[in-house]
């Protein structure tokens, strides 16, 4: 009785069976590359954050990575290359005296390069003691004219700048000091760096 059933459910669904159709639209994960169609670089950005900071601390002395400090860095370069647009968010953040993009990988500090913050045509660090930051520090436009200095085995140019973020050597680096005496004493105070983030 029960292989008469089976066979009669196959015979009843055999003419039925219907041959799929393909959809009329097929959706695949995207694919960012760092360079557009015409070979023009693409936007860059960053998050920073306390433990990216490469520092050295005495045994239970504050760092950067107690930090809770954030921040966020982007970057969109024009259609020749030739300038570069940004923006610097910083956010739980107290005294920030300056910051920059720096050339160097992960794990390692490097020279500045384009100063950010008070911004690119900036010479000096601003004066500690600033109090709380929340929201954008600084914007604005960079181009070769702004390139203060050379990465090791490079050229002080803003090609060979772009170059290195498309190979995740730069960074960008927020600094901070309460303008007391001494130094690193805990988040606000941090005048090598408190927040650090590599740009992609």
């Amino acid at each position: 009785i029960v292989t008469a059933a089976l066979a009669a459910a196959v015979v009843g669904c055999s003419g039925s069976v219907q041959t799929p159709t393909q959809p009329d639209v097929i959706t695949v994960p995207a694919r960012f590359t760092t360079a557009n169609q015409d070979g023009s670089p693409k936007n860059h950005h960053t998050h920073l954050k306390g433990d990216e900071e490469v520092f050295t601390a005495a045994p239970g002395a504050p760092t950067p990575a107690d930090s809770h400090a954030q921040g966020q860095a982007m970057f969109k370069v024009s259609p020749d290359g030739q300038s570069v647009d940004y923006k610097l968010i910083a956010s739980n953040i107290h005294n920030v005296t300056q910051a920059h993009i720096h050339c160097a990988p992960a794990g390692a500090n490097g020279p500045i390069l384009i100063w950010l913050y008070p911004d690119p045509t900036a010479t000096s660090a601003r004066p500690g003691g600033a109090g709380r930051q929340n929201g954008v520090l600084a914007e604005g436009t960079f181009d070769n004219s702004h390139v203060r200095q050379a990465c090791p085995g490079g050229a002080p140019t803003l090609a060979d700048l772009l170059d290195r973020i498309r190979d995740g050597n730069a960074y960008v680096n927020v600094h901070t000091d309460d303008g007391v005496a001494p130094t690193n004493q805990g988040p606000g105070d941090f005048p090598g760096g408190e927040v650090r983030g590599q740009i992609r």
